[in-house]
């Protein structure tokens, strides 16, 4: 995988805390949060050179980012509606509304991927890019069987959170040291991203990208 883009600005779609791309920021990258409330990956405009960016229609929070200066994406969109565990939800299942998300993640990608220098171009204007989401849920009926398929222990964090990626991106290397865990949802979640404790529901606190994967990813799609 190669880029010949000059600066090296993230994309974190849906990122929510922005935990999956925080190792690129320490780093140095320039790293953009579009996420809820500021930003809704679903009202993004593109044009010939720049995707922009904006909470609504009349442009608030409006940010606009050239395509050729973007380095790699990152995606978590809201895995809700696709989830196996949604037992008890009060409204029915809405597939349609959580693919209008995926798919405007995909296109976002799509629009960078376009942008080749010449015909014979052998390198992907993305340097990478990867969409997370929970592994046992309805999202691979849409996106088929992921990438790569990982549990946090496998990266340093002690608890199991099975979790799927597809994408264009090299596969961090898993730790090979066995370590104990158990499931998030048998633990006292406060031993879990402890300092989101008392500010984030346990469901937010749940899609928190474990921060043993992220700098594992990072050191592997630098």
């Amino acid at each position: 995988m190669g880029t010949e883009n000059n600066k090296k600005i993230i994309l974190d779609l849906c990122g929510g805390t922005g935990s999956w791309s925080k190792p690129y920021e320490k780093e140095g990258y320039i790293v953009y949060n579009i996420t809820l409330p500021k930003y809704d990956v679903r009202k993004t405009k593109m044009t010939e050179d720049e995707i922009i960016f904006r909470k609504d229609t009349n442009d608030n929070y409006r940010l606009r980012v050239l395509k050729k200066d973007i380095y790699g994406i990152l995606a978590a969109p809201p895995c809700d509606q696709f989830s196996f565990a949604r037992t008890k939800a009060k409204n029915p299942r809405d597939l349609r509304s959580g693919m209008e998300i995926v798919v405007a993640c995909l296109k976002i990608i799509w629009e960078c991927q376009y942008g080749l220098n010449k015909d014979t171009q052998k390198y992907s204007p993305l340097r990478f890019w990867a969409l997370e989401n929970p592994y046992y849920s309805m999202l691979c009926w849409f996106l088929g069987e992921p990438k790569m398929v990982f549990d946090p222990y496998e990266f340093g964090d002690a608890y199991q959170k099975k979790t799927a990626l597809w994408g264009y991106f090299n596969e961090p290397k898993r730790n090979t040291e066995k370590k104990q865990f158990t499931k998030f949802d048998y633990l006292r979640t406060k031993e879990i991203h402890p300092e989101y404790y008392g500010k984030l529901t346990r469901t937010e606190r749940r899609a928190i990208t474990p921060k043993g994967f992220a700098e594992a990813f990072f050191r592997a799609n630098k």
